[in-house]
C-alpha cells in the first residue's frame, strides 16, 4: 500500500516510543478504493502530551479532543489519541471525551467506510465496523445506530450524501430513514460555513448537481434553503440542467444560483451573504448579473451596446467564465454561435482591451492640458469621451482621437 514517507516516519517514531499508531479514516477508504492521497490522519494510543514531547514542531489544534497537529519535514499531520466522544448536546460536537482503544475509537466515527485503520508496521487493515464489506458492496452505512450518529453530529447527513455522490454508492436503508427523520434539525446545530464546505467538496469532485438533487430528495435542501420549500424535484432538475456545462473553474456560488428564480441583483447578493462567502464571490455574482443584463440588451436590441462597454466586459478576468455560464443557458443550437460571436468581437477589440489592462489611455491628461483643458471635472469627462471615441471607432492615434474629441459637444467652447 502506497503511503507518505513523512507519515511513515511519524508512525515509526511513536512505535519506537512504545505506542501503537495507525493511518485512519478517509485515507484508508480512499486507498482501498484506489484513490491515492497523501492527506493522512494518524490515530494512536499515545496521549497528546506525549505526542507533543516526541515531535519538536506541533500545534495543539484540538488538545481537549486529543488532537495535535504535527509538522514534519514540510508536511503536517493530525495525530489524534484514540477516544470515545461523550455528552453530545449541541448536535455537532461532544462536550467531553474519554481516551480509549482503537476499537472504541472506530465505533465513534460516522460511517463504516470511514471507520477503518491501516497499520503500516504490520501492513494490515484493522476493521472493527465492517467497512471493507460495505466498500465492496458500495454502501454508505452509519456505524451503530444511525439516529444516534446523526444526533451526535447533524452534518453527517450531508456528508453521507456527499460521499454517496462522490463514489456512486447507495445509502443503506436505515441510514436513509434516519437522514429523512432528522433533515429539519440541521440548524442551528450546524454552521452554514460547514455546509458550504461540504457543497464545495461535492463541487470539487464534479458531483454538485447530483448532490443538490439528492439533498432535495432527502429533505435537506429545503432546510439549507428555506426559499425553496415547495420546489418540485422535476423543476429542480430542469433548473440545474445547464450547470453540467458550466466550466468547473467557476466558483461554487455560480452553480447554486440557477436553483433560484431571482429577479434582481439584491437577491443573489443576499444569498452570498447568507452563505458567508468571500468578497470575490460578491464581485463574481455582480459581474455575472451585469453581463447578463448587457447581453440581454444587445440580443433584444433594447439599446445599442457600444464597443467601449464590450471592451471593459472582455477585459474583466471573470468574463470567460461568465460567458460560458450564460451560453450554457441558451438553446443548444445557439450556444456555439453565441461564444463564437463574442470571441470574434473580443479579437476585434484586442487593442482596446490591452489599453485597459495596461491603464494606458489613448489621449492623456497631459495632451488635454496642451490643448488648453484645465484639470478638473471637465477634463475627466473629456478623458472618458476620448476613450469612448477611440474604442467605438477603433482609433488608436491620439491626434486623430483628439481631433474627433474637439468636434464633440462636450468640448468647451
Amino acid at each position: 500500500m502506497e503511503e507518505h514517507p513523512q507519515a511513515r516516519i511519524l508512525i515509526e517514531t511513536l512505535h519506537r516510543a512504545g505506542f501503537i499508531a495507525y493511518y485512519a479514516g478517509g485515507w484508508v477508504r480512499d486507498f482501498l478504493l484506489g484513490h491515492p492521497s497523501d492527506d493522512i490522519d494518524i490515530a494512536t494510543n499515545a496521549p497528546p502530551e506525549t505526542v507533543q514531547a516526541l515531535f519538536p514542531h506541533t500545534v495543539p489544534i484540538g488538545i481537549s479532543f486529543g488532537i495535535i497537529l504535527v509538522l514534519l519535514e514540510g508536511h503536517q499531520f493530525e495525530v489524534a489519541t484514540f477516544r470515545q466522544d461523550l455528552d453530545y448536546q449541541d448536535g455537532r460536537r461532544p462536550h467531553r471525551i474519554a481516551f480509549s482503544t482503537a476499537e472504541e475509537d472506530a465505533k465513534r466515527r460516522d460511517f463504516t467506510i470511514n471507520g477503518m485503520f491501516y497499520d503500516p508496521i504490520r501492513e494490515g487493515i484493522l476493521d472493527y465496523v465492517g467497512g471493507q464489506k460495505d466498500l465492496q458492496a458500495r454502501i454508505i452505512r452509519a456505524i451503530g445506530n444511525p439516529h444516534e450518529r446523526i444526533k451526535e453530529d447533524r452534518l453527517r447527513m450531508i456528508r453521507a450524501i456527499r460521499m454517496a455522490c462522490r463514489f456512486d454508492f447507495a445509502i443503506e436503508q436505515k441510514t436513509q430513514d434516519a437522514i429523512r427523520a432528522h433533515a429539519k434539525e440541521l440548524f442551528p446545530a450546524v454552521a452554514i460555513e460547514r455546509i458550504v464546505q461540504e457543497l464545495g467538496k461535492g463541487h470539487a469532485f464534479g458531483q454538485l448537481r447530483k448532490m443538490l438533487l439528492m439533498l432535495h430528495e432527502y429533505g435537506l435542501l429545503a432546510s439549507i434553503f428555506p426559499e425553496l420549500p415547495h420546489l418540485a424535484f422535476s423543476e429542480l432538475q430542469r433548473r440545474l440542467e445547464p450547470i453540467s456545462r458550466y466550466p468547473l473553474s467557476a466558483p461554487l456560488i455560480a452553480f447554486l444560483l440557477p436553483m433560484f428564480a431571482f429577479h434582481g441583483l439584491d437577491e443573489p447578493l443576499n444569498l452570498v451573504k447568507k452563505l458567508k462567502l468571500a468578497n470575490i464571490d460578491t464581485q463574481f455574482v455582480t459581474f455575472l448579473f451585469r453581463t447578463r443584463e448587457l447581453i440581454h440588451d444587445d440580443m433584444t436590441r433594447r439599446r445599442t451596446v457600444e464597443n467601449v462597454e464590450w471592451a471593459y466586459l472582455y477585459a474583466n478576468a471573470f468574463c470567460p467564465t461568465a460567458l460560458q455560464i450564460i451560453a450554457s443557458h441558451l438553446d443548444r443550437s445557439l450556444e456555439k454561435a453565441f461564444l463564437e460571436e463574442h470571441e470574434e468581437r473580443l479579437h476585434s477589440l484586442s487593442r482596446a482591451i490591452d489599453c485597459i489592462h495596461r491603464h494606458a489611455p489613448i489621449v492623456t491628461s497631459a495632451e488635454l492640458i496642451k490643448a488648453g483643458i484645465q484639470p478638473g471635472k471637465t477634463m475627466g469627462v473629456l478623458l472618458k469621451e476620448a476613450e469612448r471615441i477611440a474604442f467605438n471607432e477603433h482609433l488608436y492615434d491620439p491626434a486623430v482621437v483628439l481631433q474627433n474629441l474637439r468636434l464633440s459637444p462636450l468640448w468647451p467652447i
